[in-house]
């Protein structure tokens, strides 16, 4: 059986929108993140675990909230208080996860393949999150992320970059269509190549 990617059915690859005397080199990129392992982590209240003692590949745990961490293959951002959302590109994260973390500290919870991860990059793409959430994103920096809603679609944005503003926008998927039509609808004022 192969996988089938959330949005298999709804990403058309190309330029799209308001792209005429537009350098395509400055437009929004908007590309579906697939083959990514997404766990997450909860910490029991009866667990004397120090978090700062867990890491991977050097990055530890986030402690305050909208507070993420990582590079362009392994992300890990704060949820709520002991629970985080750690996505990765190693099909063996889970291994490395399992090794720290002892069931009696923590409850370890597959959700790679429930989830749909839009990444939005260039620079308005502050602006196509402003078209649809309420959350205020005006000190939104590199390494922020913010449980929200867009369009009514319940949404994780992770800010991965300034500089190209670069967003990663998680939601269900079961709402993957909406929510893949909800954000280019809203980049197709600005113009943008879905890669």
């Amino acid at each position: 059986m192969s996988k089938i990617s959330p949005l298999s059915n709804s990403h058309e690859l190309g330029i799209h929108g308001n792209c005429k005397n537009k350098d395509q080199a400055k437009l929004l990129a908007i590309r579906e993140i697939t083959n990514i392992k997404i766990y997450q982590l909860s910490k029991f209240k009866k667990s004397n675990f120090d978090i700062n003692n867990f890491s991977l590949d050097s990055y530890k745990l986030p402690t305050e909230s909208g507070l993420s961490t990582g590079n362009e293959n392994l992300r890990i951002q704060w949820q709520a208080p002991n629970v985080w959302m750690i996505l990765s590109h190693n099909n063996n994260i889970i291994q490395e996860i399992e090794r720290q973390c002892e069931d009696d500290d923590f409850a370890i919870t597959d959700l790679s393949h429930s989830r749909a991860i839009l990444e939005v990059k260039g620079k308005d793409a502050l602006n196509i999150i402003k078209k649809g959430s309420p959350l205020n994103l005006n000190n939104f920096r590199k390494n922020n992320c913010a449980n929200s809603v867009y369009h009514g679609i319940t949404v994780s944005i992770d800010m991965v970059n300034d500089d190209p503003i670069t967003f990663n926008i998680m939601a269900l998927r079961s709402f993957a269509g909406s929510f893949h039509h909800a954000i280019t609808d809203a980049s197709l004022e600005f113009g943008f190549n879905a890669i």
